[in-house]
């Protein structure tokens, strides 16, 4: 008999064991998604390996559905996919046998190229819009993993599949798109610009801004009971890390056509 996916009142995470499996977007291998102590995302290659084979700053293990950054005591641990991924440069050192797992994971990412079943996240900038625009919500800055309207529900359908609606619903209020001061955090430097393009929402409500917040549509933040099937795709921005993704231009949107008029 199939029987229904639950979550448990005490798990730390809301989402189901089922729907954390996804893709990289770099390579189209298989990572599982997990939520750090800091409620941070990360991906992990789906396989145990050996402790021996595995640096020791790149150990992890899970306790309660939570990663954490270190080995657990045990002959085996797990390893972020980062380290394996075959479209990235490896930061440190790693041993001959990740290094035939990553010539496995380029193998089967050529695989999928060849049959079509995956195509590399290769996308050019627009001058509309950011590619992964600045979002503030609820006073804090984030960092959006897509362009606004690519961003989608993460919630479960009744069918078990991720909702295919987004988060920038055209029945919902919108925010808006302004210039404001780029400000670092404590002990950081001061950067060259002054100004960045962030999408700012503070004028919503505050149900719309924690809508936004937890990425879901307008049909499952009224249903919150209702799992996720993934994790929010925000970051917390920071604007060192993230200066590849400042803009100080705001985006241009071409004015409708009054042709059928």
């Amino acid at each position: 008999m199939r029987r229904s996916l639950q979550l448990a009142a005490t798990s730390p995470s809301r989402l189901l064991r089922a729907g954390q499996s996804s893709r990289c977007r770099r390579c189209g291998n298989r990572i599982d998604l997990y939520q750090r102590a800091d409620l941070r995302p990360i991906a992990l290659h789906p396989a145990e390996l050996a402790v021996s084979q595995v640096p020791e700053i790149c150990r992890w293990h899970l306790d309660q559905g939570i990663a954490h950054p270190h080995g657990d005591g045990s002959a085996w641990c797990r390893i972020p996919h980062a380290v394996l991924c075959p479209r990235r440069i490896p930061t440190s050192r790693i041993s001959p046998h990740l290094q035939a797992a990553r010539r496995q994971l380029a193998l089967h990412t050529r695989r999928l190229i060849d049959t079509g079943a995956f195509t590399p996240d290769a996308r050019p900038a627009s001058p509309a819009e950011p590619i992964r625009p600045v979002v503030q919500i609820l006073l804090a800055y984030y960092l959006a993993d897509s362009p606004l309207e690519h961003i989608r529900c993460v919630a479960q359908t009744r069918h078990r599949h991720r909702c295919p609606r987004p988060v920038l619903a055209p029945d919902s209020p919108a925010g808006i798109w302004k210039l404001m001061p780029i400000s670092p955090q404590r002990d950081q430097l001061p950067l060259p610009e002054a100004l960045m393009v962030v999408y700012d929402t503070s004028s919503l409500p505050y149900a719309e801004q924690l809508r936004w917040r937890t990425q879901r549509c307008p049909v499952h933040a009224a249903t919150p009971g209702a799992a996720d099937l993934t994790l929010a795709g925000w970051r917390v921005f920071d604007p060192h890390r993230h200066t590849a993704h400042l803009h100080n231009r705001l985006p241009h949107h071409p004015a409708p056509s009054h042709e059928e008029e």
